[in-house]
């Protein structure tokens, strides 16, 4: 089977509470959970999640509004990632760009604006609170009494493990994490995956939609398998251009200050002339 990229292929979590035919049935179970309200007309709800070509590279996960008074922007992590808030700030100003007529803008009178709520859900492996608070202002450069720009976005952690309250609350985000759980060891192994999601069936775990969807669900899970290990990969080849960039910059330090051979400099640090001299081949190449 073809491994699909997934900048083409949505998540599980994105298909579940965006695309699928009961994304705004469950979109207004998570709304409920997350407002402790109790709506029950899914037309309320109306998904806005970025799409456009034009915003091919700003994609979020899910964003939705309910009744044009509030908008809800949720991401799914199986890592946390502290840069989220900057990343939301970016999504919710292209949200406002979409929904907000250009002729409102410039109107004298006050334009009311749906209200910002952001969320991320996490279940990733490495222990994390079952609740915390991310927010923009920890990245600025200058601390000032009084901010004036800030985002706030709550991270709840739903594996089973952790018992957030959430997962008693919305049934389909609980067995979400649920099968989540049941294939996390399978990922990269076709065969396994779909024993696995036969077993999610046959538990009631998500039965309705991976009835529906097993194939595609595979697929899913499968292309998202190959974009982590595609971000580990360029995570680590950053990091060891990094190395290299270091070990290269010493070495020309010592060479300069102490006049001597790059040999001898390489020896000093304890480390490969080779080594060396295929880094300035490299940034040579490059020049």
């Amino acid at each position: 089977m073809a491994k699909e990229n997934r900048e083409h292929k949505d998540s599980v979590f994105t298909d579940l509470f965006c695309k699928d035919e009961t994304a705004k049935e469950n979109l207004l179970e998570l709304h409920n959970a997350l407002y402790d309200t109790n709506d029950t007309d899914p037309e309320l709800i109306k998904v806005i999640s970025l799409e456009d070509v034009l915003f091919k590279n700003l994609k979020n996960d899910v964003a939705f509004t309910v009744r044009n008074q509030k908008i809800v922007l949720s991401e799914h992590q199986s890592t946390v990632n502290p840069n989220i808030p900057l990343r939301d700030l970016l999504y919710i100003a292209r949200e406002y760009e979409k929904i907000i007529a250009v002729r409102d803008r410039y109107k004298t009178s006050l334009v009311k604006i749906p209200t910002p709520r952001f969320f991320v859900f996490y279940n990733g492996t490495e222990d994390y609170p079952a609740e915390q608070i991310l927010k923009l202002s920890t990245a600025f450069c200058e601390t000032e009494e009084n901010i004036s720009l800030e985002l706030a976005v709550k991270v709840i952690n739903i594996n089973p493990d952790k018992q957030h309250e959430i997962l008693e609350k919305c049934k389909v985000l609980r067995e979400y994490s649920q099968f989540v759980e049941a294939t996390r060891k399978y990922r990269e192994d076709e065969d396994q995956l779909q024993k696995a999601v036969k077993e999610c069936i046959e538990k009631g775990i998500l039965a309705d939609y991976l009835l529906r969807k097993s194939s595609e669900v595979v697929n899913m899970l499968m292309a998202e398998y190959d974009y982590e290990m595609d971000i580990e990969v360029q995570r680590e080849e950053a990091s060891k251009k990094a190395d290299d960039k270091r070990f290269a910059e010493d070495v020309d330090k010592i060479i300069k200050k102490m006049h001597i051979s790059p040999e001898k400099a390489c020896q000093i640090l304890d480390e490969s002339y080779e080594r060396y001299l295929e880094i300035k081949e490299q940034y040579t190449e490059k020049s």
